[in-house]
């Protein structure tokens, strides 16, 4: 009997065997209680303020994975400066060699990595780019999770116009009245702005400059755009001199701040910094000079102190806008880039949908709202249990 059942279950196995090249080939699907390996390759391209907070994150969502079914490895590896582009190509490649699950890049400039992420797909690795939600074309990218760069700076050209006496929620104009937790986002604004007669906008007035990123770059255009799209309908607001590159860097940025104020010994009420490090950079110079406006001193037009508005928000800044000593910082979400990131590269791994898009939403972030972002900014939970339930995947 048990030759005959032998033989039998033989027979059906190679009659499957048989049949697979016209079915198919079926998925393998790991075992209830093994650990399902998945290798993150997050390549952002730097490791400063902005991306350390984002890596932060994709860790932290990693370490709740591996709570549930999971052993999530997030290797991260930069270029040594955000405008070491052929270094950033060259680790996309090194991932693609290791053969990672998945590889999360923010690319230093979109044009150069396009490629690299192209032999990406071809070699079956998903690609999820954070930090912008326009399509990268001839690269078929999985998932986006970012925002849009030109709308991220008009929200922070409108709270320039709020404090300097728009309505809204800054400085000295009328005062909106927002519940707790509102998006202060572009619609907010334009909402806010499209009462406003001709002649209202006339009589905003200040004076500003403006510290970019890599000059002539994909962000740093987009950013600049943006910023003066809005300034454009309010012809009080005056900018002053060229805008200084930055290069995205702390100290570049740095430098740009002072050469900026030496230029201004008075009647410049303000700088806008197109990123955080750069942002933190001005703050710094202008506290050394005894010329950095806080939100104690309350706006003011024409004196020799100086309000910093910037984009992105970290830890670090957040504590300095709660101190008041920065006015308004537009948030670009880097907690939601890893937190996220780290959730839609394991359902890529496992062979689940995930969104093509994931909009952040760029919102001002203000001393009345700041501890809503960090230290423990808001999350929705990741559903891990379900994930590895329904995971195709199987090493």
């Amino acid at each position: 009997m048990f030759k005959k059942l032998a033989k039998s279950s033989l027979f059906a196995a190679a009659a499957t065997i048989a049949l697979l090249p016209m079915l198919g080939a079926v998925p393998a699907v790991a075992q209830d209680g093994e650990n399902i390996d998945v290798t993150i390759g997050w390549v952002p391209p730097d490791i400063t303020g902005v991306f350390k907070t984002a890596t932060n994150f994709f860790e932290l969502a990693a370490d709740d994975a591996n709570k549930n079914g999971f052993n999530v490895k997030v290797l991260t590896k930069s270029p040594t400066s955000p405008t070491a582009f052929a270094e950033q190509v060259s680790i996309i490649e090194d991932m693609i060699q290791r053969k990672v699950d998945l590889i999360a890049v923010s690319p230093a400039e979109v044009a150069t990595v396009k490629p690299a992420l192209a032999r990406a797909t071809e070699a079956g690795i998903p690609v999820v780019v954070v930090n912008l939600l326009e399509p990268i074309d001839g690269v078929d990218v999985s998932s986006y999770i970012g925002f849009d760069n030109t709308q991220g700076a008009e929200v922070s050209a409108y709270s320039v116009v709020d404090y300097f006496g728009g309505p809204g929620v800054l400085g000295t104009g009328d005062k909106v009245d927002v519940e707790p937790g509102t998006y202060l986002d572009l619609k907010f604004w334009e909402d806010i702005a499209s009462k406003l007669s001709a002649e209202d906008k006339a009589k905003i007035k200040a004076r500003g400059a403006i510290i970019e990123g890599v000059a002539g770059g994909f962000y740093s255009t987009a950013r600049l755009e943006g910023f003066r799209k809005v300034l454009e309908q309010f012809p009080g607001i005056e900018i002053v001199g060229g805008t200084c590159a930055g290069d995205w860097n702390r100290e570049k940025g740095t430098r740009c701040a002072e050469d900026i104020l030496q230029a201004n010994q008075g009647n410049l009420d303000f700088i806008w910094a197109a990123s955080n490090e750069m942002g933190l950079g001005a703050m710094l110079v202008a506290g050394s000079q005894n010329r950095l406006e806080t939100t104690q001193d309350g706006a003011a037009v024409g004196d020799t102190k100086v309000a910093i508005f910037t984009n992105d928000v970290t830890p670090e800044s957040v504590d300095r806008i709660a101190e008041g000593k920065m006015i308004a910082e537009t948030t670009h979400g880097f907690a939601d880039w890893g937190w996220f990131g780290t959730k839609f590269a394991v359902e890529l791994a496992c062979g689940l949908e995930v969104p093509k898009t994931f909009d952040i939403r760029p919102r001002s972030v203000y001393e009345a709202n700041a501890r809503n972002f960090y230290p423990e900014p808001k999350l929705e939970p990741i559903d891990w249990k379900t994930i590895r339930a329904n995971c195709k995947k199987a090493d």
